[in-house]
């Protein structure tokens, strides 16, 4: 199985974090380590002037608060991350700083859009140098 799986976390659906949980603690070896990620999104400069401005830090505060509970739930999980960015490129260098086996992502369900711009868990499938999970 996998020693070190990372969880990246869209943390505005529980159901779907906890489902990630549970699908890595099946899959992780014996002392193996699972650690969360939520990755908060930067605004863009027109809407950074309309917004306030603490907006970043309390999203940052809201992302710490409920990864520590979800962190609660699962004693395999060894640590959390939080980063600010753009997703799919803060959870591919983040899996290749910490050596990960694998990734397990959930997904929406495709739709017209997704060919146009792809989503997160396309652009990590496609770019991760390791395996990755996608789960819907």
């Amino acid at each position: 199985m996998y020693g070190k799986i990372l969880v990246p976390v869209d943390l505005s659906n529980a159901n779907k974090a906890e489902r990630a949980v549970k699908k890595a603690e099946a899959l992780l070896d014996q002392g193996g380590q699972i650690v969360l990620m939520n990755v908060v999104e930067d605004l863009p400069g027109y809407l950074a002037i309309d917004v306030p401005m603490n907006i970043i830090e309390n999203a940052v505060k809201d992302a710490k608060s409920q990864l520590a509970v979800l962190k609660a739930k699962s004693p395999h999980i060894s640590s959390t991350e939080i980063r600010s960015g753009a997703p799919a490129r803060e959870i591919l260098a983040f899996a290749e700083e910490i050596g990960v086996d694998l990734i397990i992502i959930s997904s929406h369900t495709p739709d017209f859009t997704n060919y146009f711009i792809g989503s997160t868990a396309d652009r990590v499938v496609r770019h991760a140098k390791c395996s990755v999970l996608v789960d819907r």
